[in-house]
């Protein structure tokens, strides 16, 4: 099944990526028949609110798909899991980096962040399961921030390990919580929350923000090679 008109609706829509990811073996029993992951990205660098631009995102793919006759399930955006809802309790089962990263659209940064090539880590995710059988992207498998550890060497906390991402070494640590929570308790709030974002605006991905452009997987290689 093509997914090209639901694709072409969340970008004409305010959707900066997609893709389409199979993820079933990342699946927990309770949601383990939706095997495909549509995931969404909205950069965050556009004077919009991207959470409820997600949520609106989310909506429309859900009516999408309930009109053709799919079952779906909506996982909200992480900056939204702070909020005591029946849904936020799926994180746990599924995190948006897996469909973003096996639907081809980026890696996870030795920031431990989600990032493109062209957008770095100024996205933010929301994924959409689904049994539709869409035709699905090609997974990215390892790190492509190379020698570049800015990141780290620039991390006012010390939370960052250095090591490099990769699809085999799932549980390798990248980011040391406790010391990125406890710098970011005594720094200055940011709509009352927490905040530091040091790591995101240091990448030297994504510096230079251009339209929003959605590429297939064999494209996201060949420019990253």
């Amino acid at each position: 099944m093509k997914v090209e008109t639901l694709r072409d609706e969340l970008l004409n829509a305010g959707a900066t990526l997609v893709g389409i990811a199979e993820v079933k073996d990342a699946l927990k029993g309770e949601i383990s028949h939706l095997g495909r992951a549509i995931a969404i990205c909205v950069n965050r660098n556009l004077n919009e609110d991207t959470v409820n631009l997600l949520t609106s995102l989310e909506s429309k793919t859900a009516r999408w798909l309930k009109q053709r006759g799919y079952r779906y399930l909506c996982i909200p955006p992480d900056s939204d899991r702070w909020k005591n809802t029946f849904i936020s309790r799926l994180y746990p089962l599924f995190t948006h980096k897996i469909a973003a990263t096996s639907a081809g659209l980026g890696w996870i940064g030795k920031n431990g962040l989600f990032i493109n090539h062209r957008y770095g880590p100024r996205l933010s995710l929301a994924t959409v399961l689904t049994d539709a059988p869409f035709q699905v992207g090609t997974a990215i498998e390892f790190s492509r921030c190379g020698d570049c550890s800015m990141c780290v060497e620039f991390c006012p906390s010390n939370a960052l390990t250095g090591r490099n991402w990769s699809r085999y070494e799932p549980f390798t640590q990248l980011v040391r919580p406790d010391r990125c929570n406890s710098y970011k308790k005594n720094s200055r709030t940011v709509n009352g929350r927490p905040n530091c974002g040091l790591c995101i605006n240091i990448c030297p991905y994504g510096r230079k923000i251009f339209k929003s452009e959605v590429f297939s997987s064999e494209q996201l290689i060949s420019r990253n090679s």
